[in-house]
């Protein structure tokens, strides 16, 4: 059930489900993007009770087909990287500042920007943003984990952090859409360790303890729906076995009074320059990145994964 909500309406969202344990959506943590929008004390509340919320729709068709053609264009992918399972690899793009194309306009919007603060409950900065590609029938898992399981050690402090999550292409269940488990963001962070290139739970007892308790949820998306993640929320895609891709663009946040104390890959702090939503649309810059400064395991320490411009 989706809701939709602006400045001027009353929100009613449905009493929690908790049965069966796997759901393809959660209630009360799922509504449709409206102009103007505002983000209401329900919506708040939903976020930080269940530890995500989406909105559907929060980028268009056009402004979603922009963001498209930028991060599949050759000049773009040039700056992969891929982290590999067992069975197969995903490939990612990484940068620390967002830059002025288009997929810098997206992440100093302000739907986006002015939802998160609100969520944080203060200003927040630009920490990093990455392009998450799973090819149709070769692209692996990402292992279970909290995003702030790995930012503490860089120096974060306080799990005051979040991330974005918009989708590029539909994420369906089929092509390992994001599961996450809900409300688990409740139970703190939790100790992670490197397992084949990637972050993960280190007490597998503990996690198959928190799936009796916390509700499995398929967060199922089309193109242009956004997930807004909690940093300790505990999350999972599984391999992409269909034929059809599943692309990501992640944007993360950081709060301005939670600048890290260890300096590393990601950004410190730097004030944020908003923009109005209609500047998405008015973006014809698709080609020049700079001052985004791409990631890449090869040349810091502090990254895991490697570099593969073969793919």
């Amino acid at each position: 059930m989706t809701t939709e909500c602006n400045e001027n309406q009353t929100i009613v969202t449905p009493s929690a489900v908790v049965e069966p344990q796997e759901l393809t959506m959660s209630t009360g943590s799922d509504y449709k993007f409206s102009e103007p929008f505002k983000l209401t004390n329900q919506m708040y509340d939903d976020y930080h009770d269940n530890g995500f919320l989406i909105i559907r729709n929060m980028f268009d068709k056009d402004e979603i087909d922009k963001i498209e053609k930028c991060v599949t264009s050759e000049k773009f992918m040039e700056n992969r990287y891929s982290l590999e399972d067992k069975e197969n690899k995903i490939v990612r793009v990484q940068w620390k500042h967002p830059g002025s194309d288009i997929t810098g306009i997206a992440s100093r919007s302000e739907k986006i920007v002015n939802t998160c603060e609100k969520l944080l409950n203060g200003e927040v900065y630009h920490y990093h943003s990455k392009l998450i590609l799973k090819d149709p029938e070769v692209s692996g898992a990402i292992y279970w984990h909290q995003d702030y399981g790995y930012w503490y050690h860089y120096g974060n402090l306080f799990p005051d952090m979040m991330t974005v999550w918009v989708a590029v292409d539909p994420s369906k269940k089929e092509n390992g859409c994001l599961e996450v488990l809900a409300r688990s963001n409740k139970c703190g962070r939790l100790d992670h360790h490197v397992y084949d290139g990637q972050n993960q739970i280190a007490e597998e007892s503990r996690l198959q303890s928190i799936k009796e308790k916390c509700p499995h949820i398929y967060a199922e998306m089309e193109r242009g729906d956004v997930l807004f993640l909690h940093s300790n929320t505990l999350h999972y895609s599984s391999p992409n076995r269909s034929k059809m891709r599943r692309l990501g663009f992640l944007m993360c946040y950081n709060k301005a009074t939670n600048d890290p104390v260890i300096k590393h890959h990601h950004a410190q702090y730097t004030p944020l320059q908003k923009v109005p939503d209609s500047a998405i649309k008015e973006c014809s810059n698709f080609t020049d990145f700079s001052g985004k400064e791409f990631e890449h395991p090869s040349t810091n320490t502090t990254m895991i994964g490697r570099k593969d411009l073969s793919h």
